[in-house]
């Protein structure tokens, strides 16, 4: 290939990064926390941990305790059935009428049959997952601007694997620490690029399919289909149509009983969910969700059933879709990494803090490409990505870390849980992106690092205060998943603080000549060497 041609996709691959990489870096640090949404529960509840599962007979009592409480949540409830991250049986409904419409209400029943309502309702791990698709904007629109960004990122991909294919071979394993770290970050970026390129290929075309697959139907909506494209295929995007209400009475079959057909009429369903829409009219549809036992890549399972008379509406296990849904479906499942058990999410975790890393990487290394060997004063634009791509990583860590922090030391008296994690959260980013354009790009990098550090390393102590749980506790009493929370947090936290370490000794023994330079370092440098008996390099 023509050396002419090679930089027209070195320029492509070096400015759609650029422009996707921040909001890329979010999604990925966030989507690296989604792979354990489920498991992230027991974390956030408090009062979910050591609890014995509730048996589903209960199922019945609970709908009806509630349904005499609350009558409104007739129309539209979702019974969460017990699980290894949830042992409770839960019921969840939205409140329609003021002032708590629109907000989420969950019940469950106490050992005694009393009913209980979770008034501080935590949403944690949905805002984490928010955060993973919206970037932080605004969700009416967020998701599509991510889905752009997904375009820009497979742009970004093929253009990278053009220019860097030919050298594959020869420098993928060539990592080369030194004291030029240019190089070094150069090699690490290539390397992760090059080896997690297949599982980077499935989340930019799963990505752009889930957020704005839509907007790619609409030209055959309106051109070729006359309008009817979505009612085609709205059986194959759900389960069953909205019901109708009749307005006739009628009763409501107890819902072990409904679980027990839903069962027979898919063998293998383990269901999670089921959703119950008019309770009381003759229309009344309950749609059991969950998953089948088969060992596919695709293993979605559910059936809708009249919730009156038991009647099975529609089934739908992997081997009765239709090629086009299967797909669909598979691609949901590879793209969240819901398959392989631990081992699985687990290298879906590594990958996304890698993908994160491969961005920030990206965008650090166009700094000091464009910096000026031999001058003190760097050009504008390369300050202003420098600081930043300070605030926005380095904020979306210390805004995730503040919202875990929330979760366990907001009062109860302060309102709804979910609304202070969120406040908590954009707090934090926003002061931190104010900090990274109010300090030199080094100092801000020191100070930021040392935030996230500081905030990371708060989270096990929060829930300590908050729970009593400690890790030798969690540890000792098998509760793996609170154990494994605090412990991969101190583990970031202490990374956090060696790069605020690397951070501030690069600004004041690198480069003089950089944006990653402190002000008057090398004056100084002398000095403070002399006072600390020559030891500054070694104990920064």
């Amino acid at each position: 290939m023509k050396s002419s041609t090679l930089r027209v996709f070195l320029k492509v691959h070096t400015w759609v990064g650029l422009v996707a990489g921040l909001a890329l870096f979010i999604a990925f640090y966030a989507g690296a926390i989604t792979v354990f949404t489920d498991q992230l529960h027991q974390w956030e509840r408090n009062d979910a941990r050591g609890v014995a599962a509730q048996s589903t007979a209960l199922a019945q009592p609970l709908i009806d305790a509630v349904l005499r409480a609350h009558p409104a949540a007739a129309d539209d409830f979702i019974l969460r059935l017990p699980s290894a991250d949830e042992p409770r049986l839960l019921l969840e409904w939205y409140e329609e009428r003021k002032p708590q419409a629109g907000q989420l209400r969950q019940f469950s029943l106490a050992p005694d049959g009393a009913l209980v309502e979770h008034a501080a309702k935590s949403e944690l791990a949905e805002l984490v997952y928010r955060l993973h698709y919206t970037a932080g904007l605004p969700k009416a629109w967020g998701i599509y601007a991510i889905g752009f960004v997904c375009v820009l990122y497979g742009m970004a991909l093929l253009s990278g694997v053009i220019v860097y294919a030919p050298t594959l071979l020869k420098s993928l394993f060539a990592l080369r620490p030194g004291k030029n770290l240019k190089v070094f970050w150069q090699d690490a970026h290539n390397a992760i690029g090059m080896l997690s390129l297949p599982f980077h290929v499935i989340f930019a075309w799963s990505g752009a399919v889930m957020t704005i697959g839509t907007l790619m139907l609409a030209p055959f909506q309106f051109l070729v289909f006359d309008g009817k494209l979505l009612k085609i295929i709205e059986p194959e995007l759900s389960l069953v149509s909205h019901p109708v209400e009749t307005g006739k009475r009628a009763p409501l079959m107890p819902a072990h009983e409904l679980l027990a057909r839903a069962q027979a009429a898919a063998p293998g369903l383990q269901a999670k969910s089921m959703n119950y829409d008019h309770v009381g009219d003759s229309s009344v549809q309950v749609q059991v969700y969950g998953s089948n036992a088969e060992r596919t890549l695709n293993n979605l399972a559910g059936v809708a059933l009249n919730g009156s008379n038991g009647a099975v509406l529609r089934v739908v296990q992997p081997h009765s879709m239709s090629p086009g849904n299967a797909f669909l479906r598979a691609l949901y499942v590879l793209h969240y990494g819901n398959f392989g058990h631990a081992a699985m999410q687990w290298l879906y975790f590594v990958l996304g803090l890698a993908g994160a890393f491969l961005f920030y990487s990206g965008n650090l290394l166009w700094v000091e490409a464009r910096r000026k060997r031999n001058q003190l004063e760097q050009p504008r634009n390369t300050r202003l990505m420098a600081q930043l791509t300070l605030g926005v990583c380095l904020g979306c860590i210390a805004g995730i870390s503040a919202m875990f922090i929330a979760n366990k030391l907001v009062p109860q008296g302060w309102g709804a849980l979910a609304l202070w994690e969120q406040r908590s959260y954009y707090a934090a980013f926003f002061l931190c992106v104010a900090w990274a354009f109010a300090r030199p790009p080094a100092r801000a990098g020191h100070e930021l690092l040392l935030l996230c550090a500081l905030l990371t390393g708060g989270i096990p102590l929060a829930n300590y205060w908050s729970s009593g749980d400690h890790l030798l506790g969690t540890l000792w009493r098998g509760q793996w998943l609170v154990f494994g929370v605090d412990a991969v947090a101190l583990l970031a936290a202490w990374l956090y603080w060696r790069m605020a370490r690397a951070t501030l000794r690069r600004g004041l023994n690198g480069d003089s000549n950089s944006v990653w330079a402190l002000p008057g370092a090398r004056d100084a440098l002398p000095a403070a060497r002399h006072a600390t008996g020559g030891k500054l390099r070694a104990d920064l």
